[in-house]
């Protein structure tokens, strides 16, 4: 993988020049992406910019994401050839801090469940995990160190878990939707990924402007709660092996750690997060459903075809449910800074019918907290397995900070 970090490092060091890099990863690109797979386009003739914290660094934009200068297809049929006549804001808060936007990444079909053809870098006949497909790949691959993916239900941590990469879901709306096709506006997220953690944060730091994002060289123990979330059902082996390898290394390194059982009423919110997800879905896909019925992608028209009975009662008691576990939610950091919780239930699947399973994630898109994949073991197969650092809504740097002290303590 390449680290953002050290590019940057080289950078000002004048060890490589802006347009090296850009060059470093069109090369990587050309070489790897036959087999991968993570791109849908990208522009070969790509160079640096001038100026900004990010000049030099090459950046994948996932393919729901507005981009001026390449189309946005969104891995569907219907919008083949689809031209923006602008970047959406978040690829512009990229631009503005110098990054150079090099291709689209691969996604499923309108970031739902309909997978791509794109491979796991690992194990080639593993999935790279879903929607943010090629982000999380073309990071792990090492074709560019930063990528742009987005999140309804599991779609940036899973894959990243699954590809072995650093990411962050941050805080509902800490990066703005505008110009991302909308599958739920309550819990669309535009995500990050990098190699690591500390990669992730420069990035987020440089696009939104916020330096206290950046992980300080000095990091407090955090005192850490670890959740298991039975709810959701209990995990493959190397999901749990991740989970308790990653609990122990962050106390032998010092952190305050224990066991955590969250509040029914936050059990609750996990049950009816599909009820607000597909209520919102068939509205943001009113066109696509309704006129183009047979054109849409085959899983996710099922998916709609077999929710087309949620009411607006059903949906209005499910925010409601939603609005009170977040309350819940708020007073378990009183007694913790963080949470530690399962990325995925293992290693990523075989074949590439299915993308995997989200069910450990989607509780944390529905409570809008940040929420960074830190990668804990290697499983057979040379599959990556990730646990997910979780903070209180709006403590992104509290989240990223204890992040990359288990990613440390992991690494020790």
């Amino acid at each position: 993988m390449i680290s953002l970090a050290d590019i940057q490092q080289r950078i000002e060091q004048g060890a490589l020049s802006p347009d090296g890099a850009i060059a470093q990863a069109l090369e990587a690109i050309r070489v790897q992406d036959g087999t991968i797979g993570a791109f849908v386009r990208h522009d070969q003739r790509a160079r640096a910019q001038d100026s900004g914290p990010l000049r030099g660094i090459a950046v994948g934009i996932k393919d729901i994401i507005d981009t001026a200068d390449f189309p946005t297809e969104m891995g569907a049929a219907i919008y083949r050839g689809h031209q923006p006549r602008a970047d959406a804001p978040v690829v512009m808060a990229l631009r503005n801090a110098g990054a150079t936007i090099i291709g689209k990444t691969t996604t499923t079909a309108f970031a739902a469940n309909d997978p791509t053809a794109t491979r796991n870098p690992h194990n080639h006949s593993h999935t790279p995990g879903g929607s943010s497909s090629g982000s999380a790949a073309a990071v792990a691959a090492g074709m560019v160190p930063l990528a742009l993916g987005t999140q309804t239900g599991g779609s940036v941590i899973r894959p990243a878990s699954f590809c072995g990469v650093a990411a962050i879901k941050p805080s509902y709306r800490l990066l703005p939707t505008v110009g991302v096709k909308c599958f739920s506006w309550t819990l669309d997220t535009v995500g990050l990924f990098a190699s690591g953690v500390r990669d992730v944060a420069r990035g987020l730091a440089a696009m939104t402007g916020r330096p206290a994002l950046v992980v300080p060289a000095h990091i407090a123990a955090p005192r850490i709660g670890v959740v298991t979330q039975d709810f959701a059902g209990a995990p493959e082996p190397s999901g749990a092996e991740a989970l308790q390898r990653a609990a122990r290394a962050a106390e032998q390194a010092g952190a305050s750690v224990r066991t955590l059982a969250m509040p029914e009423m936050v059990a609750e919110a996990w049950r009816i997060h599909p009820v607000v997800q597909d209520f919102e879905a068939h509205q943001s896909f009113a066109w696509e459903y309704g006129r183009n019925h047979d054109a849409m992608p085959p899983l996710l028209r099922g998916r709609l075809d077999q929710s087309r009975g949620g009411t607006p009662l059903d949906y209005d008691a499910a925010i409601a449910v939603a609005a009170r576990a977040r309350l819940a939610l708020a007073a378990v950091f009183d007694e913790v800074d963080v949470l530690l919780t399962l990325s995925a239930p293992g290693a990523a699947p075989e074949g590439l019918s299915s993308t995997g399973d989200p069910r450990y994630n989607r509780l944390w898109t529905l409570m809008g907290v940040p929420c960074v994949n830190v990668t804990a073991l290697t499983a057979a197969g040379g599959l990556p397995v990730g646990v997910t650092v979780i903070a209180p809504f709006g403590a992104d740097a509290r989240a990223l900070a204890a992040a990359a002290f288990v990613e440390d303590a992991l690494r020790a």
